[in-house]
């Protein structure tokens, strides 16, 4: 297999970058936990389905005891809320729920972390789609969240069997990126054009309220400056052709971008920007000053979205499959050298998606799990179907999630029969394509010039320099020497193409 050399600014793999952390403990072995919540008030439940419906924040207190393979730890009042969207739709009282332990007491986390999520795992009889889906993810270098499994009681009555989620938070980013200072945008919940539109990544002006319907800011909130993501649309929506090639990928940690796009097309994740244009993070890194991908809500991967194209089945979507009105998916795949770049990245992924390299993986999880499910009084599917799903479809008996459920192996095989029919990852990238190195400028810091250095043989075109927040500043060039006179003091970002090819660099002005 032939692949294209990426800038070495491009080969930011998450696992070099994630530190170690508490919540390891809790993550990095396969377990079950059992989550005791405690209400003083009998009548919780109506309280905590109020207060959804009332949508304004509320919060319910209670007392948690959680026991784990490090044993047995209790949190007294923590903040608990129902949350979900299509996902509430879960029969009975199997709702999807959040838990802050920190909220009412500052400080008090599990394992490092302040908050969790307990998916009810809705339209997903295998209770695995999200765990292999972000686990695979993870594999190759893009971001999401680690998921783990608990048993769930409130005032002694079991609840049922959850996904346990970890939260896109300032602790998640410290733990990933080592980085929590910068934005970090959460993609709306509304659904297309819904009410306020969806978060598409289009441009829709300099004013942010132009995006507060369609993004929720969830760091930085007192600041709330939106400026470097309308800067980011911006450039994505109005740049021209040459100019976008040249610095989009400069914008972005490129090849996870690519990779997360790609991985959603390849276990046909249509809950996503790919095509619901939801569940999806971007976090403006406050060191790197690039933007980074992070998933989020993968219960309907592996074919299961009921909302995707309109004719044949989810195992023959197309690669370049993207849904109207999604301007990063279409520029990129109008663009030979971006989407060749997001082929490689297709066929990076598609190597390891097999069933010789995921059923094994399956198996474990399934056994881990199928006592618990069993044991579920609540579930949304029964124990025969789970067992089913494993290996292959059910049809499920109408109501939410009705219709055929594609099998976890069998979608696997078959997804993977339709693109080796299609993807000839033999071909794709250029062997001969030479490494374009990284730019490299003195003195630094500068008051007045830096020169750009250049390795030697490789062509510098498309040079720009922007601030922390990926605006553009005026710079004059002038052969290889570039007039910073007029920049404020601080760092800046270099960006430019050697061999067409982008790279980025930091730089500081006294």
């Amino acid at each position: 297999m032939k692949f294209l050399t990426i800038p070495t600014a491009f080969l930011l793999a998450i696992p070099a970058l994630a530190q170690s952390a508490p919540s390891d403990s809790l993550f990095n072995t396969d377990q079950v936990v059992a989550v005791e919540l405690t209400f003083a008030d009998p009548g919780f439940w109506t309280l905590l389905t109020t207060y959804y419906a009332n949508d304004l924040g509320q919060t319910l207190t209670g007392d948690v005891t959680i026991t784990d393979n490090t044993g047995t730890h209790f949190y007294p009042s923590v903040a608990v809320d129902l949350k979900g969207n299509s996902s509430y739709g879960h029969p009975g009282n199997k709702k999807s729920f959040k838990i802050d332990f920190n909220d009412n007491i500052p400080g008090q986390k599990y394992h490092g972390m302040t908050k969790l999520h307990f998916n009810n795992c809705f339209k997903d009889p295998t209770f695995m789609r999200e765990r292999i889906f972000f686990d695979f993810c993870r594999d190759h270098g893009v971001l999401a969240p680690r998921v783990s499994y608990a048993n769930v009681s409130m005032n002694g009555t079991f609840w049922g069997f959850y996904d346990l989620v970890e939260a896109v938070d300032k602790n998640f980013l410290d733990r990933w990126l080592d980085d929590n200072d910068g934005n970090l945008f959460k993609a709306g919940d509304n659904f297309n054009t819904g009410s306020g539109g969806a978060a598409d990544l289009a441009y829709y002006g300099v004013d942010q309220n132009g995006y507060t319907a369609r993004y929720e800011l969830k760091t930085n909130e007192t600041e709330n400056d939106w400026s470097d993501l309308i800067a980011l649309l911006e450039l994505l929506n109005t740049a021209s052709d040459a100019d976008l090639i040249a610095q989009l990928p400069a914008q972005w940690e490129w090849a996870p971008l690519l990779r997360t796009l790609a991985i959603d097309n390849l276990f046909s994740n249509l809950d996503s920007y790919i095509n619901s244009a939801r569940n999806y993070y971007i976090y403006h890194d406050s060191t790197t000053f690039l933007w980074n991908w992070i998933k989020w809500d993968a219960n309907e991967a592996f074919g299961s979205y009921s909302g995707g194209p309109g004719t044949g089945t989810l195992t023959n979507l197309a690669t370049n499959y993207a849904a109207a009105s999604r301007p990063l998916l279409a520029r990129i795949f109008a663009q030979p050298v971006l989407y060749g770049e997001y082929l490689e990245q297709y066929c990076d992924a598609f190597e390891a998606f097999s069933n010789a390299e995921l059923d094994t993986r399956i198996d474990a999880i399934k056994t881990l799990i199928a006592p618990h499910v069993a044991a579920d009084p609540n579930k949304m599917y029964t124990t025969a179907q789970f067992n089913t799903n494993v290996e292959s479809n059910i049809t499920s008996g109408g109501g939410p999630g009705g219709g055929t459920i594609h099998g976890l192996k069998s979608f696997i095989n078959a997804r993977r029969a339709y693109l080796s029919g299609v993807l000839d990852c033999a071909t794709v990238g250029f062997e001969e394509t030479p490494s374009v190195g990284r730019i490299a400028v003195h003195p630094v810091p500068a008051t007045t010039n830096i020169v750009i250095r250049i390795p030697t043989g490789t062509e510098l075109g498309h040079v720009r320099v922007m601030d922390a927040l990926g605006r553009a500043e005026t710079v004059q060039l002038t052969g290889s020497s570039l007039d910073i006179t007029g920049l404020p003091p601080g760092v800046h970002v270099l960006s430019a193409t050697l061999d067409g090819l982008p790279t980025t660099l930091r730089f500081v002005k006294e």
